[in-house]
């Protein structure tokens, strides 16, 4: 199928991070572009504000006319319900519709594509691989799951001769992708809803990885148990991070590459976790032909991403901090990095478990990560593409865990919450609809 002849770009769930960087790109590109999402926010307001319409209600009546022609595409994404009227109506009528994933594989496929995978650390690490070689001059689109500080989008670039996309597992996703230069960050155990076990989620990645022919183009985090270049942090391994220091807030490093070491490069993002994150962009951009310089410049100016460990407030009395953590993986390197930081100060989570099936899945790991905080509250699990399981519950979450300041608070009661906790750092936490109420919680402490 050839994009130059699609007029229409139909979106079902435009509002999901991933949907709506597509619909920017298309726009860009002077598609005409439409869409359905369940629920307002910030990111169908921003759409909106781009000229984008998007209706609410799940009415076929409201699909534009002049998209009832053959030259239209229609976007899903797999959270939508198959018994969706628009997306059946399309379906029935034969319409091309199209997988997010498989939509981008179109779009990559004559690029030269670089893909980021990992259960952690895609949106960030490909975040800092876009804005190096944007920053760099290359004809670069890359295509984000989170809103990038220093463009304020989800979508970097408009190249036409490179991208930049994160290889999401969820659903075999990244299966559609023809990269040229890949990473693989992690392979925790995740989606067990899609996967059923920790050995298929391992063998999807292989298929992945096995997608990068030259192994020398494929990167990996040391101890995966895949073929590729190794990156770690303070370990030995063909790139590798050592001589850490932190000045003015921001770390200070050396880097062993297999040619070289690379002195005194300097990053801002908090956390071992992100270091490596910041060590495997470097590593792609560099195999790319990326002058090291330039590389060092733009990690120096990445100013991080909207809910990845996203300062609300930041004074000497109080520092608040939003996080996207769902996975207790996730919420460990978020302590770890609040730890390094502010060694001395009791910390607040709030934790919004996100899906009954991960938090049944993961319920004793989330129950051990979030007992190391000093408080925890959490908030009642966030169902997004789920219906209930009997018995799976934030109150059956809470009495697995081993701290006794932990409470569990109705969204209505949360922001009086957290003012009378008494606690001088904050952190918020989750993948659900909590990142909707952080201004509000940032008003109210201000």
């Amino acid at each position: 199928m050839n994009l130059s002849q699609i007029h229409n770009v139909y979106f079902i769930g435009i509002g999901g991070i991933g949907m709506s960087a597509l619909a920017r790109y298309f726009k860009h590109i002077g598609k005409n572009v439409r869409g359905y999402d369940k629920t307002r926010t910030m990111l169908t307001d921003q759409l909106a504000a781009d000229g984008i319409d998007i209706h609410f209600t799940d009415e076929i009546d409201l699909i534009p006319k002049d998209f009832y022609v053959e030259n239209t595409l229609v976007v899903i994404t797999p959270a939508v319900p198959i018994t969706h009227s628009e997306w059946n109506y399309f379906v029935e009528r034969q319409y091309l519709v199209m997988k997010r994933a498989a939509v981008l594989g179109l779009i990559t496929k004559d690029t030269f594509c670089f893909a980021v995978a990992g259960t952690h650390g895609k949106t960030t690490t490909s975040s800092i691989l876009g804005h190096i070689l944007y920053e760099s001059g290359a004809d670069v689109t890359a295509f984000l799951g989170g809103i990038v500080e220093n463009y304020d989008s989800n979508l970097i670039g408009t190249g036409k001769s490179v991208t930049v996309v994160e290889a999401d597992e969820f659903d075999r996703s990244f299966l559609h992708l023809h990269p040229d230069i890949a990473c693989v960050t992690s392979m925790d155990a995740d989606h067990l809803d899609i996967y059923g076990d920790a050995s298929a989620i391992e063998a999807s990645f292989t298929e992945f990885a096995d997608k990068v022919e030259d192994k020398s183009k494929l990167f990996i985090a040391k101890g995966l148990p895949l073929e590729g270049v190794t990156v770690a942090v303070n370990q030995d391994a063909e790139y590798k991070a050592f001589n850490i220091r932190i000045d003015n807030s921001q770390y200070v490093f050396d880097v062993q590459t297999p040619t070289g070491i690379i002195k005194d490069l300097r990053f801002a993002l908090p956390g071992t976790h992100n270091l490596t994150n910041a060590l495997m962009a470097l590593a792609m951009a560099r195999t790319f032909g990326t002058p090291t310089d330039r590389i060092a410049k733009a990690l120096v100016s990445f100013k991080g991403i909207k809910r990845r460990f996203s300062y609300q407030i930041q004074t000497d009395d109080l520092v608040y901090i939003d996080d996207y953590a769902h996975h207790p993986t996730e919420i460990n390197a978020v302590h770890q990095a609040v730890s390094e930081l502010y060694p001395e100060r009791e910390v607040l989570a709030v934790f919004q478990p996100h899906l009954f099936s991960r938090t049944k899945d993961f319920a004793d790991d989330f129950a051990k990560s979030l007992s190391a905080f000093d408080q925890v509250i959490l908030l009642d699990i966030y169902p997004a593409r789920e219906e209930p399981i009997e018995g799976i519950t934030s109150g059956w979450l809470m009495q697995k865990m081993t701290n006794p300041n932990t409470k569990l608070v109705a969204k209505t009661d949360l922001i009086a919450s957290i003012k009378n906790s008494g606690k001088k750092v904050i952190v918020t936490i989750g993948a659900g609809d909590i990142g909707e109420m952080v201004n509000d919680i940032k008003k109210a402490l201000l």
